[in-house]
């Protein structure tokens, strides 16, 4: 396992992102081959990643996997000189209870695998008093070990001068500062970034991030704080033998199930794939190539439908309520997958679970027509956010995974439940073991969630 490093902050919108794209893009120019990884639930930011490095970015995730799984996953680095994973809101911040392998923290992370931690702070509205709450940070009760500090939104060298002589006097180390620069923030919307696969500007974009990033922080001292020592017993390696290609791409197959790798639900997946159906954790699609499904994308935007001959059809998250008009358009994918779903299963999730629904109301109040496989009816125009980690134990049987099986899962969307009348699909309870109302649904061979699935919970 090459060094890492765990980019956080004391909280989001502190400069993690930007920080992290910058530091892959700027070694990867000079070239280092970084591993990026992402810890929590998030299907947004890898793809960033992977435009920065030139190699996929997975998501590890200690809530929602057991360690089997993020071993594997953190085996995705061997061959990279440099890990760069990059945080989920504050540091210490997480699920608030125990999940399958820790309580989903970035901290936990960082002591999983050893890697010292590169703390932003945002300093724009303080001087030496950045210093206490960078203190704190390194010597709170359970604190994986810190790098050093770079600044973020310095004002000017008598802001940055006062600043770092707070943190020169408490002997923390400051590895950059970076002034503010508005130009060079990324655009956002409802659930998170624009998503990089919309942004036709975004390799000049990491370009400038690299120079800015690059011109501010010491990339040299960064490098030479990563580390790699296990923080726990059963971190190093990759249980049940290697499973990384070494060049970044998908795991080779031999030992996948071994190693933790969740199973594929068909031999042949139609998997959506556009600007609304873009919401897939990496692993999953990496675990079922690299047990030998093929996984054919197909984009319902440009109104393709399924392949005819594969054996399931899977719809991902993403943001059909910003595309409705032209998904309620698109008669050869609807057609195609009534089709599919006559003979063949449907699988949908978050947004295409929406989609697989009676009808979806738009922020504005204009009800689409969708494909009507299931009776769920969801609306926009009063949003309510839904945001958790989700347990789930099947009542039916969902591509991959029987009755009874016990997955995890996380759920973040603004859609209101208008009318769900087919059978549950599962019980679902939040992190705490509360149950909540988002069952998902069942009706013949079609089956949907609000929550996207990470890993099956093995007894």
């Amino acid at each position: 396992m090459p060094p890492g490093l765990l980019v956080s902050a004391p909280g989001s919108g502190r400069g993690k992102t930007t920080l992290t794209l910058g530091l892959l893009r700027a070694f990867t120019r000079a070239g280092v081959t970084v591993q990026p990884f992402k810890t929590g639930p998030d299907y947004i930011d890898p793809a960033f990643h992977r435009a920065a490095a030139g190699r996929a970015s997975f998501n590890l995730d200690g809530w929602a996997m057991a360690p089997p799984l993020l071993n594997t996953i953190a085996g995705q680095a061997q061959g990279a000189d440099l890990i760069v994973a990059e945080g989920a809101m504050g540091l210490f911040d997480g699920a608030g209870h125990q999940g399958v392998s820790d309580g989903g923290s970035s901290a936990d992370m960082a002591q999983r695998f050893g890697w010292p931690v590169v703390l932003v702070l945002d300093v724009s509205a303080q001087a030496q008093s950045a210093a206490a709450t960078a203190w704190g940070f390194a010597h709170c009760p359970g604190a994986p070990r810190l790098a050093g500090v770079v600044l973020n939104r310095v004002a000017g060298a008598r802001h940055e001068a006062l600043v770092r002589a707070g943190l020169d006097a408490m002997g923390l180390p400051v590895l950059g500062a970076l002034p503010r620069r508005a130009d060079l923030s990324l655009p956002e919307r409802h659930l998170g970034l624009v998503q990089a696969g919309e942004r036709a500007d975004l390799d000049a974009t990491l370009d400038r991030l690299a120079d800015f990033v690059a011109a501010h922080v010491d990339l040299d001292a960064v490098r030479a704080a990563a580390r790699g020592e296990p923080g726990e017993p059963d971190a190093p390696g990759v249980a049940g033998g290697s499973t990384g290609s070494g060049t970044g791409g998908e795991p080779r197959s031999a030992g996948a199930r071994a190693a933790g790798w969740p199973p594929p639900p068909a031999a042949c997946i139609a998997l959506a794939r556009d600007a609304a159906f873009s919401f897939t954790y990496p692993h999953l699609v990496a675990a079922w190539r690299a047990q030998g499904a093929e996984v054919r994308p197909f984009s319902p935007l440009a109104d393709e439908p399924p392949a005819a001959d594969a054996d399931l059809v899977w719809l991902p998250g993403g943001y059909p309520e910003l595309h409705a008009g032209r998904l309620a358009a698109a008669s050869r994918f609807l057609d195609g997958l009534r089709a599919h779903a006559r003979t063949r299963p449907v699988h949908g999730e978050c947004g295409g679970y929406m989609v697989l629904g009676q009808g979806l109301v738009d922020a504005d109040g204009r009800r689409h027509a969708m494909a009507g496989l299931l009776g769920l009816v969801t609306s926009f125009e009063q949003r309510r956010l839904s945001l958790g980690y989700r347990r789930a134990t099947l009542r039916a049987a969902m591509p991959g995974h029987g009755a009874g099986a016990v997955l995890s899962g996380h759920e973040f969307h603004y859609a209101t439940i208008v009318d769900q009348p087919d059978p549950p699909l599962a019980h679902v309870t939040g992190a705490a073991g509360v149950a909540v109302d988002e069952t998902g649904s069942t009706r013949g061979r079609v089956t949907g969630s609000f929550f996207h699935l990470i890993a099956e919970i093995q007894p």
